[in-house]
């Protein structure tokens, strides 16, 4: 029976008391700050907001309209840190800012679930397909091959011009009755959907750049070499996988904006460079977003988006805590999020974001796409729906098991009772409910949403 690992509480305990000290601390000590300024404190504010509408005109413009945003932006943190020095308070802002920033990384430690996941009977003969090139050389780095000869398991390296689909069912042929990607996610969905479809069970090894699919499984990205061991003594959950058009992803599909700039050249060496430069195109006067259209599950109709994620599993976004990251793989459903513009001379864009087990999206042509990061192009109708609980995870038992965004709570009110109880009594009302669901489930394996409702869609 599953059941959580004792040695954390008094950690957590200690994290929870020490997360509400920092944050009443730092609260405090803004009031008084706050009280001897008055009435500098309105400049310091001023400057700021000027600073941050500076900084996202600049985002959405470009040519003599992104200069003069870029140099109000610096004269306005220009102007803040000036106020600041002046007003002799520089030294006690920094320690309001440091005294907020402990007691999130305290909250963190507070909310990290480590969970012991239901024993498995080893494989007998496990394949690890490894892809040399990703996170800069990580498997060559960490001698994964020769790691996976000490386990019992057989590694297959993934050279230019082989391909990933064919070397795995060749290995299935040969009698593989486990298969590990150690890679990108977009590896990483053509090996899962391949073991989910032969009902064999599956390692992800966080060889790649983000590694987000392990990070949601509960794997820790730090240890590489210890995800091996997932086929050694690991435990094992079931997840779900989704699907765009009959193609399956693990993470998610991006259409607009994001997708876009993903079609670019110099997407891979230069992101942040390549999304800035796309930006006024996307949300500006210039940019109209994507003909597309769609409806939510209450019949709304939507169109021209900006940017539209579809995920396996809604994401939990604009939280400090948990933040991009999923709670569940489990509970049958995608997450679906759009960013529309109705006034694009403006540049204002309204995001709103729901879950459905199916999301279908037209479109008046072929649709320019990332799945899992990777560009594509989709035909329309462009149908997506998720596959609850059909990949068998393996997870070594040293690493979490469980997303660490798993046990935190949603808002700010009760993030802070949840803090409290744990600091109280070394456990919250999320990580009980976790706790049920997992215990009450008919396998064992963690259901989050789905242990409530058998049939999901």
């Amino acid at each position: 029976m599953a059941r959580t690992l004792p040695d954390t509480a008094l950690v957590r305990r200690a994290a929870a008391i020490g997360s509400l000290g920092l944050a009443a601390g730092a609260v405090a000590l803004a009031v008084v700050l706050m009280v001897e300024r008055f009435p500098r404190g309105v400049g310091v504010l001023a400057c700021l907001c000027v600073a941050l509408w500076a900084g996202w005109t600049a985002l959405r413009h470009e040519g003599a309209a992104r200069t003069a945003a870029v140099v109000l932006c610096g004269a306005a943190m220009a102007a803040l840190v000036a106020v600041l020095v002046l007003a002799g308070g520089l030294l006690g802002d920094l320690v309001v800012v440091a005294a907020f920033v402990g007691s999130v990384f305290l909250a963190r430690v507070a909310f990290r679930r480590r969970v012991q996941l239901p024993a498995a009977t080893p494989p007998s003969r496990a394949f690890l397909f490894f892809n040399p090139l990703s996170g800069d050389g990580k498997a060559a780095r960490f001698h994964l091959a020769d790691e996976a000869r000490r386990r019992g398991i057989e590694p297959v390296e993934l050279v230019p011009g082989a391909d990933l689909r064919t070397l795995v069912e060749e290995a299935i042929e040969a009698g593989a009755d486990a298969l590990a990607m150690a890679g990108g996610d977009g590896s990483q969905a053509i090996v899962a959907a391949l073991a989910a479809e032969r009902g064999l069970p599956y390692a992800c090894i966080p060889a790649g750049t983000r590694n987000h699919f392990a990070l949601d499984l509960g794997v820790d990205r730090e240890d590489v070499v210890g995800s091996l061991d997932a086929f050694v003594d690991g435990g094992e959950r079931r997840v779900d996988l989704a699907e765009v058009n009959g193609k399956v992803f693990v993470n998610n599909v991006s259409i607009g904006f994001y997708a876009d700039a993903v079609q670019k050249a110099g997407y891979r060496a230069a992101k942040i460079r390549t999304m800035v430069a796309m930006a006024p195109e996307a949300i500006g006067p210039e940019g109209s977003g994507a003909s597309l259209r769609w409806r939510d599950p209450d019949g709304n109709e939507g169109r021209d988006a900006v940017a539209l994620l579809v995920s396996n599993n809604a994401y939990r976004l604009g939280m400090a805590l948990g933040s991009g990251v999923r709670e569940r793989l489990n509970e049958g459903v995608l997450g679906v999020t759009a960013a529309t513009t109705d006034d694009p001379d403006r540049g204002l864009v309204h995001v709103r974001s729901w879950s459905s087990p199916q999301f279908t999206v037209e479109a008046d042509g072929p649709v320019a796409a990332g799945i899992d990061g990777e560009a594509s192009t989709l035909a329309p109708p462009i149908r997506f729906v998720s596959r609850p609980r059909v990949l068998a995870v393996r997870i070594a038992p040293a690493h979490p098991g469980a997303s660490p965004a798993t046990a935190v709570p949603r808002g700010l009110a009760a993030t802070a009772v949840a803090l409290a109880r744990i600091a109280i009594s070394g456990r919250s009302a999320v990580a009980d409910e976790f706790d049920q669901t997992r215990e009450g489930s008919s396998d064992g394996h963690v259901r989050g949403r789905a242990a409530r409702d058998p049939d999901p869609r």
